[in-house]
């Protein structure tokens, strides 16, 4: 008897190794995927901007290169997680030397000053972390006036066509640099139509301008509660 269980012994022994090999070796864990941040870009907001105007080359002479200055309101919904679609409200104010003329022989003069200009855009936006690219596009209206004179003299005088509504496209980028405050670069460009002086002094008759701008801008906006630091996930 003790011979066999030493020889069994000895078999196992012997065994042992093969049986090890064909044992499941132990598999490490997988490392945890790092935190994501994700931006949200649900909301209301308001803000300020600070650009220039150009007018386009057939407009009237000398309402080129102007300074302005506005405010600017909307809200965002960030869907499908990158994508945000929005609306905006938005209004520029011209300096008062925004103004640009035709000057006839014998002193006749036409006169189109541009005060101000608005639009009420929607806007669809792709976002990468904090910055979104977005393009916008909607109906622009604008505050003007046309006035003729004659060697200094104010002339009555008609006019047709689209002077004050219209509408606009452009695009941008705006970045969340700290809780609540985002900072905006854009280009909008407004179409108004075109104007013709229908009746008045004779040399203005039949005159045709085109009314439309370019703007640049750069903007700050205030974001009520969205668009801060952003939420972590796994």
């Amino acid at each position: 008897m003790t011979k066999l269980l030493l020889g069994a012994a000895a078999a196992l022994m012997l065994a042992a190794p093969a049986l090890a090999a064909d044992l499941p070796r132990p598999t490490a864990a997988a490392p945890a995927s790092a935190p994501e941040a994700v931006y949200n870009w649900t909301g209301f907001y308001v803000g300020g901007q600070l650009g220039g105007a150009f007018a386009g080359s057939d407009t009237i002479v000398g309402s080129d290169g102007r300074l302005l200055a506005g405010v600017q309101g909307g809200a965002d919904f960030n869907f499908a997680r990158n994508w945000v679609i929005g609306v905006e409200a938005q209004y520029s104010w011209l300096p008062s030397n925004s103004s640009g003329s035709l000057l006839y022989p014998g002193g006749t003069l036409l006169t189109e000053d541009t005060s101000g200009i608005g639009s009420v855009t929607g806007r669809l936006g792709y976002s990468w972390g904090p910055a979104l690219l977005y393009g916008k596009g909607g109906y622009a209206f604008r505050d003007n006036s046309l006035s003729a004179s004659v060697a200094g003299v104010a002339q009555p005088i008609t006019a047709s066509g689209n002077k004050r509504d219209g509408y606009t496209i452009g695009g941008g980028l705006e970045y969340l640099f700290a809780p609540n405050w985002s900072a905006k670069v854009e280009y909008q460009y407004y179409n108004f139509g075109n104007t013709t002086v229908s009746s008045g002094p004779a040399e203005l008759v039949g005159t045709n301008i085109r009314n439309d701008e370019h703007t640049v801008k750069a903007g700050v906006n205030y974001r009520f509660g969205w668009g801060g630091p952003p939420v972590t996930r796994y």
